[in-house]
């Protein structure tokens, strides 16, 4: 329990230092942790006997991540121009797997693309929401990160104490209504909270992306549980010790980033 304490302070501070320290420092930091997220996503395919294309999924993701990042820092018509050059890199997954001897080779193609849509794309998308308004704002990514921890520290809590019906038992044993509940109630807590000091949004439109965090976050949660079943492991890496790997931490991120963007998008453009 130390260690994981330990270890869950020193990941807030940097998480928290990553958007302090402005635009490029947030922009290279969320790159590398989509980068070793979906090399964590290759490693246990690999290990559970599938031959993901390490090589070119990597290279897909920063490729788009890079443009995707440059076109939000800068909107001009050569970034735009650039996304073209992903029919190349896409391109290149087939293309080596023409190289490779496989029994199935389009199994190991959709599990490479699978990858780069679900574990990096979500990280684009969450480096967008500090440039919503055009510049670098950190209070909307800031946002997103205080309702997702407080979502799943008021599930944990609450489920320890009232939790009785189970939510998905045969993804996630320990998951109950009252706890996923409970997550929902705290994270709109917290979001009216911090309405009272970013600005940005009405006290209700902050609420409602609490909503969408806890729910999507949820979600994100059980895909990754049901991933990991599906491959017969526990966590999906060792580097943080006490909270298992990457990805186990940044689950509730991977399919509540995009959502939350495509929300704010549409309400303040």
């Amino acid at each position: 329990m130390k260690t994981r304490a330990i270890t869950g302070l020193i990941f807030i501070i940097v998480m928290l230092g990553s958007l302090f320290l402005g635009p490029y420092v947030f922009g290279v930091f969320y790159l590398l942790l989509s980068l070793f997220c979906l090399a964590e996503f290759y490693n246990l395919l690999k290990k559970s006997g599938l031959s993901p294309s390490f090589a070119t999924g990597l290279l897909n993701a920063l490729f788009i991540y890079v443009i995707v990042g440059l076109i939000v820092y800068q909107n001009t018509p050569l970034y735009h121009k650039l996304l073209f050059l992903i029919t190349l890199t896409a391109a290149a997954v087939l293309i080596q797997e023409l190289f490779k001897k496989s029994e199935n080779p389009f199994v190991n193609i959709g599990y490479t693309f699978t990858g780069v849509l679900s574990v990096s794309l979500p990280f684009v998308f969450f480096h967008a929401l500090a440039y919503l308004n055009g510049e670098f704002n950190f209070h909307y990514p800031l946002a997103f990160l205080l309702m997702l921890w407080c979502n799943d520290t008021g599930a944990y809590l609450v489920g320890r104490t009232f939790g009785k019906t189970k939510l998905f038992e045969r993804h996630s044993p320990k998951k109950t209504w009252e706890g996923f509940m409970g997550g929902i109630l705290i994270s709109a807590l917290a979001a009216f909270i911090i309405s009272r000091f970013f600005k940005e949004l009405q006290w209700n439109q902050w609420i409602s992306v609490a909503i969408l965090v806890s729910l999507f976050g949820t979600l994100g949660d059980l895909v990754e549980s049901m991933f990991k079943r599906s491959i017969n492991v526990k966590d999906s890496g060792e580097i943080l010790p006490g909270h298992g790997g990457l990805l186990d931490r940044f689950d509730g991120l991977l399919l509540a980033a995009p959502i939350v963007y495509a929300y704010l998008y549409f309400i303040t453009n």
